[in-house]
């Protein structure tokens, strides 16, 4: 049993001196083609939109542009595919995509049965109705026989459902492709994730750590506009964070200044938020849940370590 046991650990220490991550398929196929394809909504405001100049802005948006920091030094490295709620899974199947970034909520049988891997949750969102003014409805549980609007092949459709079920209510579907979500905590979780494909650990590692980077980042008070001057800091967790102390980059399988770029380039966890769906934004979101776990949030990130 001894001999056993240090062997194992013997193998164990090899395997963490060697440093780097095992390079996969897919990271191998983004590095090849130099950018990120990432498949992002039609468009829902704060989240994934064109703007006039057609370039891609929003908070899912953000999610690849560090993870192309992450990867290439550079937050434009990215290719973006619009694909509706119908379309994103097959795309993200077939390699049409590399990374799903478009309000997909993480589910149990999404992850398994679809061949998918759920990363960091980028966005904890809720469900509610939008009912016209003049009908006076004060609450959900009065839109019994109601004609509800939803779009297919999302988790919205399922909750619906299951919230008349539940209430013994009747509703008439009406399906549209490209209604708008409301945003709004109500009765059902939508903790939203980027997904990508069963295979590749590495790259699903990146995907995950760049989230948590940005969070951690945001906790240490680092930001696009304070990362330089960070980067003479004595405390030894954010040398680490920023690579001044080397070891997360090759860990990673990635360069040792990777959290500085995407701070640098894209902001930390707060700036995005608030850039693009919070108080900075026409939408005007309060954080909510999405708070840091330091401020009564849920957003929280393993050490960077």
């Amino acid at each position: 049993m001894y001999k056993y046991s240090l062997a194992a650990a013997a193998g164990v220490a090899a395997i963490l001196a060697s440093g780097s991550a095992m390079a996969g398929k897919d990271l191998d196929a983004i590095k090849a083609r130099g950018s990120l394809i990432c498949g992002v909504g039609t468009g829902t405001a704060g989240f994934m939109l064109a703007d006039s100049q057609g370039k891609w802005v929003g908070l899912d948006v953000d999610v690849c542009r560090a993870v192309a920091a992450a990867i290439f030094g550079d937050a434009e490295k990215v290719k973006y595919t619009p694909l509706t709620a119908q379309q994103r899974f097959t795309a993200l199947q077939s390699g049409e995509v590399d990374i799903l970034s478009n309000n997909t909520t993480a589910t149990l049988t999404r992850d398994t049965a679809l061949g998918l891997d759920f990363t960091a949750i980028t966005y904890y969102d809720g469900q509610g109705f939008m009912v016209n003014k003049k009908l006076g409805v004060k609450s959900a549980k009065e839109l019994n026989g109601a004609t509800v609007c939803v779009a297919p092949g999302t988790t919205t459709e399922l909750n619906l459902a299951d919230y008349f079920r539940a209430q013994k209510m009747s509703f008439k579907p009406v399906v549209i492709e490209k209604v708008e979500e409301i945003r709004a905590a109500f009765f059902s979780k939508e903790p939203l994730a980027p997904a990508v494909r069963h295979g590749d650990q590495q790259f699903a590692d990146i995907v995950r750590w760049t989230q948590y980077a940005m969070l951690e980042a945001e906790e240490y008070g680092i930001s696009s506009k304070t990362v330089d001057d960070m980067l003479k800091s004595d405390n030894p967790t954010i040398k680490r964070i920023l690579g001044v102390t080397p070891g997360m980059g090759k860990a990673l399988g990635v360069d040792e200044k990777w959290v500085y770029n995407i701070v640098k380039q894209v902001g930390n966890y707060g700036e995005s938020f608030e850039r693009n769906v919070g108080m900075g934004s026409p939408l005007k979101i309060e954080r909510g849940l999405n708070k840091l776990w330091t401020q009564g949030g849920l957003q929280y990130a393993p050490p960077i370590r």
